[in-house]
């Protein structure tokens, strides 16, 4: 007969309330009694039934069904040329299962003679989606029946960034309310099949964060498989790996996220060899796409009769500025006075790529969403840059528009105010991470970090010391591994006591006063 131990309850990890630590948000809280008292206790006594995750997947829900209403008008009388623009509810998906021939029972990849300029894991889900489809051919209950399909997986799909984005940071999973509420994704989120790769990259940053390096990298894998830029952040591990000294994790990351990679385009290259290139043939010969830097400068080099650019020159320029930015970002990384935090790292080399990449489509905008709320959750810059990603996409359909009808200039938007639109989302996007660069080189700026923590989203790298670090007024004081000298990268070298999470010792300080209330600590 084995003895019954007595049950240990856990204790409930004290929540960052937004009300407290946002100022805009506290500005907004008036009307319904004001922020929450300071001596409250959020997340160490049970909600009830409106648990936080509960709350965010309602608003999700709330959140997913206006962004199918602003398509209402396609719904309603079909998607076409230039009505689905003035109107805004251009969708991919009706196009894409018209001319694709996925009406016709086409399967991307697996039909021979089908030809998709996507990844493989969206083509496999854009032939699958048609199949459960009923009847044949391209006609308008289908096509309606396709995008509803499509726009409810999404649907789903959110669902998950949002969960995962709030469970990476149990302390902070209100930021995930900018997830599920963003402007951007209520009007871009339907546009393409962009959410899936979200989804499988939100979930793998989870899996990271609590050190599960296999899973995680399978899953980045699988997100790469489906839109190429979840590789990127394993240039933000490499980075922190170097700044550390834990190369492992960065390995076994890569390596799970190459066998997942290769499990799912090795039996399709096998399969249809011209089918599986022909996205990366058609991702190198294309001009310049719409809202990209390159399209807006070759609109104002045709206005002003200059040279424009080609497909080649493109390609080089854009790689060019992208691999600058990265020197700069790695030497951030490295030369900064405490250890980046890995949701920092990963939205500035994301939003390097978004800016210098040669196609910039509106829904890029939901790769961006998760990284701002783990990187610099502040409603403020949020909201003023969500603001100029809606004005933005509302240029966007009103050129189009412009270009497809043939009308008037007088009667649609000018160029000038298109390019404008362009400039405008792309300065917002360079503020932030403007900002974010900030927020690293001083981490009192930082709104994590003054909470008292260190990088709960960066798992086996969350209160790492530095094992390599160079220091750009002194090269003579860099921490470098060969001289066998640990420095806490919690530590500020000029001295000032760093307001981190953890001791010299690499003990969290919420562990030694758990129920010391945040809104006591930080009243």
């Amino acid at each position: 007969m084995q003895e019954t131990k007595p049950h240990i309850q856990q204790k409930r990890a004290r929540f960052v309330v937004p009300s407290r630590s946002d100022s805009l948000l506290r500005n907004f809280t008036e009307l319904i009694g004001g922020p929450l008292g300071r001596r409250s206790s959020p997340g160490a006594i049970s909600p009830g039934f409106f648990t936080v995750e509960r709350v965010l997947v309602i608003l999700t829900i709330v959140a997913a069904i206006v962004s199918i209403m602003i398509k209402g008008y396609c719904r309603v009388n079909g998607w076409h040329t230039p009505q689905q623009f003035y109107a805004t509810c251009y969708s991919d998906f009706p196009e894409l299962f018209s001319s694709r021939g996925f009406a016709d029972g086409v399967f991307p990849f697996l039909d021979p003679k089908s030809m998709f300029e996507y990844p493989v894991i969206i083509g496999l889900i854009a032939g699958a989606t048609a199949r459960l489809v009923p009847g044949h051919g391209a006609t308008p209950d289908r096509i309606l029946g396709y995008f509803d399909v499509n726009a409810t997986l999404i649907a789903a799909m959110w669902i998950v960034v949002v969960l995962a984005t709030a469970r990476i940071n149990r302390r902070r999973p209100w930021d995930a309310a900018m997830v599920a509420l963003a402007p951007g994704i209520v009007l871009a989120g339907v546009i393409n099949w962009d959410m899936w790769a979200v989804a499988m990259l939100a979930v793998g940053m989870y899996f990271f964060s609590k050190d599960r390096l296999v899973i995680a990298g399978l899953f980045i894998g699988l997100g790469t498989a489906t839109k190429l830029y979840p590789l990127l952040v394993l240039g933000a591990i490499l980075l922190l790996a170097l700044r550390s000294g834990r190369l492992r994790g960065f390995f076994v990351t890569t390596v799970s996220a190459a066998v997942a990679w290769l499990a799912v385009n090795v039996p399709i290259a096998a399969i249809n060899p011209a089918g599986w290139r022909y996205f990366f043939d058609y991702t190198r010969d294309r001009p310049a796409g719409y809202s990209s830097l390159w399209f807006a400068y070759n609109l104002v080099a045709e206005r002003l009769r200059l040279a424009k650019l080609g497909p080649d020159a493109i390609n080089a320029l854009a790689m060019d500025m992208f691999l600058l930015a990265c020197v700069l970002i790695a030497v951030l990384a490295l030369a900064s006075p405490r250890r980046p935090r890995l949701a920092q790292l990963t939205f500035l080399i994301v939003a390097a790529f978004v800016l210098s990449n040669k196609v910039y489509s509106p829904q890029y905008v939901l790769w961006l969403v998760p990284f701002l709320a783990l990187a610099r959750p502040r409603w403020l810059d949020f909201l003023v840059w969500q603001a100029a990603e809606a004005l933005h996409w509302a240029a966007t359909w009103m050129y189009l528009g412009q270009i497809s009808s043939g009308g008037a200039a007088q009667n649609n938007i000018d160029m000038p105010y298109y390019v404008m639109a362009v400039v405008l989302h792309m300065a917002v996007t360079a503020y932030l991470m403007l900002r974010v660069a900030w927020d690293i080189w001083d981490p009192h700026l930082d709104p994590l970090r003054v909470q008292g923590v260190d990088d709960p989203h960066g798992g086996l790298f969350d209160g790492a010391k530095d094992w390599f670090r160079v220091d750009l007024k002194n090269p003579t004081a860099s921490v470098l591994p060969w001289r066998r000298v640990e420095v806490n990268s919690a530590e500020d070298r000029s001295g000032r006591e760093p307001r981190s999470g953890r001791d010299t010792s690499g003990t969290p300080r919420d562990s030694v006063n758990s129920t010391q209330g945040e809104g006591e600590r930080h009243g």
